[in-house]
């Protein structure tokens, strides 16, 4: 016997509306970005306090997290994606899931040969990078990649899945665009998108963006390092620097109370019924 609960299927029309959102949302997100970061090269200039927190509070914290989630959580209300689809089901976080993309993130960062392995520096950047990451994993695969899954999904499931994460993993490389140098070149955001392409397998093969974020960072973590090395900038991040702590804690935070406001409130996931 089928739930009386169940959603109903979303019509062409809202479908439309819900992939314009989704678009919307990555556009204002990458805008947002090159205006308060590639623009007048934010991450190039250490003395820039001010326009890193600007840039992220308002690209990441706000638009990245905040904003990214209600309009996802509008998405999964009007039966155009799926709370688990978007990688925020029931069971997520996951304990598991969370140990096993830390232990693959570590081991991958440390194949890939970094250029300095201190704890400090590494804690200090992995928490840098945090709140970026928390943004890119949201808009461009809970986002943007379970909407192209749910409108190719009629194609069958290989297919959409396997077009969502090419189409999610361009997107985060394409919206790189929108920073500073050396992530702005042609080359970069080439290689980005590959890159992408391994988010993509652990994002939808766990279906939970905790995780994903976790991994994800650690993909990131590799690429600050590199780029503090290369700007002679590594030797400021050998000290515990409290502020980057405290904004990825305020980054977790959001995310979570985000989470729960938008996506798991009671009957925030449901459609209300429709009207006699």
């Amino acid at each position: 016997m089928k739930s009386t609960t169940s959603k109903a299927a979303a019509t062409p029309a809202m479908t439309a509306k819900a992939s314009a959102a989704a678009l919307a949302l990555f556009a204002v997100w990458t805008f947002a970005t090159w205006f308060l970061e590639g623009r007048i090269e934010t991450l190039l200039r250490p003395e820039a306090v001010a326009d890193r927190v600007a840039y992220a509070l308002v690209a990441n914290l706000l638009i990245g997290i905040v904003v990214a989630l209600a309009v996802l959580g509008l998405l999964i209300r009007s039966g155009c994606l799926t709370r688990n689809a978007a990688g925020f089901g029931v069971r997520t976080p996951s304990a598991m899931r969370l140990i096993i993309a830390i232990v693959l993130g570590l081991a991958l960062f440390a194949l890939q040969g970094p250029p300095s392995l201190d704890p400090v520096v590494l804690l200090n950047a992995f928490c840098q990078v945090l709140v970026v990451s928390a943004a890119e994993v949201i808009v461009c695969w809970a986002v943007v990649g379970a909407m192209v899954e749910a409108v190719l999904k009629p194609h069958g499931r290989a297919v959409s899945i396997i077009s969502a994460a090419v189409v999610a993993s361009a997107a985060f490389g394409i919206y790189h665009f929108a920073h500073s140098a050396p992530f702005n070149s042609i080359a970069m955001v080439a290689l980005l998108s590959l890159v992408g392409l391994v988010s993509s397998g652990v994002f939808f093969a766990t279906r939970d963006v905790y995780a994903t974020i976790l991994f994800h960072n650690f993909l990131g973590l590799f690429g600050v390092v590199q780029a503090l090395v290369g700007s002679g900038q590594l030797s400021a991040y050998a000290a515990v620097q409290l502020p980057l702590l405290v904004m990825a804690a305020a980054s977790l935070v959001v995310l979570a109370l985000s989470d729960w406001i938008f996506i798991r409130q009671p009957g925030g996931s449901r459609r209300a019924p429709p009207r006699p």
